[in-house]
């Protein structure tokens, strides 16, 4: 039986497989393509930085709020991200991969059933990993539109739960 933590890292890693999936063969004009122009909340957000956004967030809460790292995140340049290529951010993915693979690794049951600070909240350990995976979630949906609206209704192919899921449950 897989564990509870392998569980909830097979669930990222599917996700951020799904986000290098969609931009690998990008160029750059569509990697910073934004659907709607403007500024803060009246923009529409790039591939680029989403994808950035969500390697920002998913350090910050493993990293720094779990695994209790020192703040290193700067959320604002995440939005202000232009990409040259896929790979540059594939690179992000796969470094916050690995620091996410470290972390879980180092993790127990007292672990899990921990609470941690996170901005003067008191947040639970599991929140925290599922905060991740639904935020990661939603802004996959929205790459996938953004992917969408800039090819002009192509669609990159989204595999359904039952060929995400390993073979072997």
């Amino acid at each position: 039986m897989i564990s509870e933590l392998d569980n909830y890292l097979e669930r990222i890693e599917d996700l951020r497989s799904q986000i290098s999936g969609l931009i690998a063969e990008l160029p750059a004009e569509a990697l910073n393509w934004r659907p709607i122009e403007g500024k803060n909340d009246h923009a529409a957000n790039s591939l680029a930085v989403l994808a950035t956004h969500i390697a920002g967030a998913e350090h910050f809460w493993i990293a720094e709020v779990i695994a209790g790292r020192p703040e290193t995140r700067d959320r604002e340049a995440e939005f202000a991200t232009v990409a040259t290529t896929a790979a540059e951010i594939i690179q992000l993915l796969e470094q916050i991969a690995l620091e996410t693979r470290n972390v879980f690794s180092t993790l127990s049951e007292t672990d899990l059933n921990g609470i941690r600070q996170a901005r003067g909240r008191t947040v639970p350990v599991r929140w925290s990993i599922l905060q991740v995976i639904d935020h990661t979630s939603l802004h996959l949906g929205h790459m996938q539109i953004t992917y969408q609206l800039w090819s002009g209704g192509k669609a990159v192919h989204s595999p359904l739960w039952t060929e995400r899921l390993p073979k072997n449950r």
